[in-house]
């Protein structure tokens, strides 16, 4: 690994952990896909199991500090200026049927700026990390978002929404308009990994509307420091939205008129 400090070696420590039973659950998965109840009460407890560890190893290593995690929702902190955002299993469809793209997203937010993330694509053993002002990484590697500057030449990432929630127009629009000018669009399942893919140059550039906070904190982080651009996708605040687009200075632009003109 690179030099890390404090701080990054806590979060890392506590994504691995919760990784490692995370990876033995999935092996149990594919067993579970013929039965007839199926395993979403299995990936429910899998997912909850998870938390509960990086809850536990995050609050032992920083006590005080306030978590907002997707099954507990808020848990105040004695420390106010500190907070962990944390998504114990980004692409739970995914893990759910057994496809091996899914990832463990820790942020951590300071006086309301996000200052630290991790991603831990947890079958492929990538970790990403980001820590303000310090690069981001894919394990040893610096990272550099791509340097791709026409979108005819360049691959995008979105998300869908899932059945009932708002959107299904909105989003096969903005496709549409972005499918007709670019490369093509990628739709994998995990907004954590596509950020962290943006932040890698897999990517060229990612957006998605009505995420939650724990979806793209980490990501954001490790865009920004990849050297790319973080706004949310009509110009407000992403963190208050959950409307995200990242890519690099020249694309991002190029990438948001595409989706107004849509």
């Amino acid at each position: 690994m690179a030099q890390t400090s404090p701080l990054m070696n806590v979060m890392i420590a506590a994504a691995r952990k919760a990784g490692r039973a995370l990876a033995r659950d999935f092996g149990e998965i594919e067993n579970l896909q013929v039965s007839r109840k199926g395993p979403s009460d299995f990936v429910t407890s899998a997912d909850i199991k998870a938390e509960k560890t990086l809850h536990e190893e995050l609050a032992k290593a920083r006590p005080g500090y306030g978590f907002v995690m997707e099954e507990r929702g808020v848990v105040e902190g004695t420390d106010k200026t500190n907070r962990w955002l944390v998504d114990p299993l980004d692409g739970t469809t995914n893990f759910m049927h057994a496809i091996p793209h899914f990832a463990i997203s820790i942020a951590l937010e300071r006086e309301g700026v996000l200052i630290a993330g991790v991603i831990y694509n947890v079958v492929r053993d990538e970790l990403f990390w980001a820590e303000k002002g310090q690069g981001a990484y894919l394990n040893d590697r610096r990272l550099r978002v791509a340097a791709r500057t026409d979108m005819r030449d360049a691959l995008f990432a979105t998300g869908t929404p899932f059945l009932g929630k708002p959107g299904h127009e909105t989003s096969l629009k903005e496709i549409g308009a972005v499918i007709a000018k670019s490369a093509g669009i990628r739709r994998f399942g995990s907004a954590a990994l596509d950020l962290a893919y943006v932040a890698a140059g897999r990517f060229d550039g990612y957006w998605e509307r009505n995420l939650n906070v724990w979806d793209i904190a980490a990501g954001a982080v490790l865009v920004r420091e990849a050297g790319g651009t973080v706004t949310e996708v009509d110009g407000g605040d992403f963190m208050k939205t959950g409307a995200i687009l990242a890519s690099n200075a020249t694309l991002g632009p190029q990438l948001s008129k595409a989706l107004h003109e849509g």
